[in-house]
């Protein structure tokens, strides 16, 4: 039986290799940002916290460097508000790939008084993720921290260069970045400073779920579609944990939800989704006109500088 519509086939395999001709870019400069932080830096790290955008950034490590280890380790920042599903498959993934994992822990922090909390129970450990990160570049004199920051999330994050700059203080300022003409990075710095390095700046939110879907990358479970109970609270579906209880008058409901995001419990909301596939993730981040950190995180609601007045003072 012959095909009723040659030409739409045809389009449809051109479009397939366009999108794999688009990644197979994205991938190649992401691999040429992580293989100059080995060569120009004296001693990197790359932040991994179980999340799906440091999950590719675990992939990109492992084409850029592979059958060798890593030449550095992996980092993680643990809030200790973390979904229980991420912080496991993030020590699957260590175990599988043999490297080592440092985490710098908030409650730490929090016991040696540098980070100060008016609840240290229930309060957000969000924002104080950015002193235990400094605490643990200074222990370990990191020079650069690889992170899976992409443009697309963020207004702030719009602005941040590839290779970017931090301060002694381990601050950003986005009038005191470096020019990056023709892929040419200005990776120098004194003693106490350090670079926050972002090999998928250009990717986007779609671009990343299909190189998952391209790569067969596996990922924590809470990404897909599942049954969780939730409050509606000022537009955002709030899991109800022991952290972020139900308020008073407030109703709990059942819903089919997943995450598209993955962080502190205390700031993180799912969305409303049946998407339990990587394919049908894909279709839905294809046509939705809402921000992954503007459709689920609470504290980057509270104003449109939240995120920068935090990365100013060390935040990712």
């Amino acid at each position: 039986m012959n095909n009723p519509h040659p030409q739409l086939m045809e389009t449809a395999f051109e479009d397939a290799a366009l999108n794999q001709r688009h990644l197979d870019w994205l991938e190649s400069e992401a691999i040429h940002i992580m293989r100059e932080v080995a060569a120009e830096c004296s001693n990197p790290a790359l932040l991994f916290s179980g999340g799906k955008d440091s999950v590719v950034l675990l992939r990109i490590a492992e084409k850029a460097f592979r059958p060798g280890r890593f030449p550095f380790p992996l980092v993680h920042i643990d809030t200790g508000h973390n979904f229980a599903e991420v912080i496991s498959f993030r020590d699957r993934k260590v175990a599988e790939l043999g490297e080592r994992l440092i985490v710098g822990s908030v409650e730490d922090s929090i016991k040696r008084g540098t980070v100060r909390l008016r609840n240290p129970q229930t309060d957000s450990r969000n924002a104080a993720q950015a002193v235990t990160l400094l605490e643990t570049i200074a222990e370990y004199n990191f020079d650069a921290c690889i992170g899976g920051a992409r443009r697309d999330e963020e207004k702030a994050r719009a602005k941040e260069r590839i290779f970017s700059f931090r301060d002694e203080f381990g601050q950003w300022n986005p009038k005191a970045q470096r020019p990056e003409l023709w892929d040419l990075y200005n990776t120098r710095v004194h003693p106490g400073e350090n670079m926050r390095v972002f090999p998928i700046s250009n990717w986007t939110e779609l671009d990343i779920w299909q190189y998952i879907g391209r790569e067969r990358l596996a990922l924590p479970s809470i990404y897909f579609a599942h049954q969780r109970d939730v409050i509606s609270r000022n537009g955002l579906l709030v899991p109800l944990t022991d952290l972020t209880p139900a308020r008073e008058g407030e109703a709990v409901e059942s819903r089919t939800v997943r995450f598209r995001t993955v962080g502190d419990i205390s700031c993180t909301c799912p969305v409303a989704s049946d998407a339990a596939t990587v394919d049908a993730i894909i279709a839905e981040t294809a046509v939705t006109q809402i921000t992954e950190r503007g459709a689920t995180r609470m504290d980057d609601q509270t104003s449109e500088a939240s995120m920068e007045k935090r990365k100013k003072e060390g935040y990712f």
